[in-house]
């Protein structure tokens, strides 16, 4: 079947095509939507992702992204630097902070450990965070990885490495999530949930 469009827009809607979330329908439609609205939506964006290439980088200390060296987070002097969280990645330690609910410091891993997909220690940010844990300032470690194999895998890796920086080393809880169904909800969670009970 011939390209409906020119070349240009094809080549938009291969790209966006590529983002997480959009298949190439939903590209497509994204690059009509971006095509009508030059000035309001196209324009606009086509600025922020230069400006975002330009000034974008990864912070030296835990990894985050930022337009700063330090990034905000490292930077702020509120912040406890007393407690460490190790993140799997950026979208991770984003998820942390709309919570709301942890004001230490941050660990950006860039990604699990995975045998299968050829990712071993010295693929991740590994070594930097035991040299983190081993300040004399760093009381505690919260490892909070998913509850994958690989997420496992990685904790179980990360415990046996920070314990001999001499730090406590914690575990987000597993469980009910707030406002959650019994009734919807998996066996591995509820196994996990009366596992991790604690008292009322």
């Amino acid at each position: 079947m011939a390209a409906a469009a020119g070349p240009e827009i094809e080549r938009l809607i291969s790209l966006l095509s590529r983002l997480p979330g959009l298949g190439p329908r939903s590209a497509r439609r994204a690059t009509l939507a971006l095509l009508k609205r030059r000035e309001q939506l196209l324009d606009p964006l086509a600025r922020a992702l230069a400006e975002a290439s330009e000034r974008v980088k990864n912070c030296e200390i835990c990894g985050a992204l930022d337009t700063t060296d330090p990034c905000s987070i490292c930077a702020d002097a509120s912040r406890d630097p007393a407690i460490i969280c190790v993140a799997e990645d950026v979208g991770a330690l984003w998820a942390m902070e709309r919570a709301g609910a942890f004001r230490g410091r941050y660990h950006v891993l860039g990604g699990l450990l995975s045998a299968l997909d050829g990712v071993r220690p010295e693929s991740l940010r590994i070594s930097s965070l035991v040299g983190r844990a081993a300040a004399d300032e760093v009381a505690e470690v919260v490892l909070a990885l998913p509850a994958t194999v690989d997420g496992q895998t990685t904790a179980h890796y990360l415990a046996e490495r920070l314990a001999r920086a001499g730090v406590a080393v914690t575990m987000l809880a597993r469980g009910l999530p707030v406002g959650g169904d019994l009734d919807w909800l998996d066996d591995g969670t509820i196994a996990q949930a009366m596992r991790a009970r604690r008292p009322a």
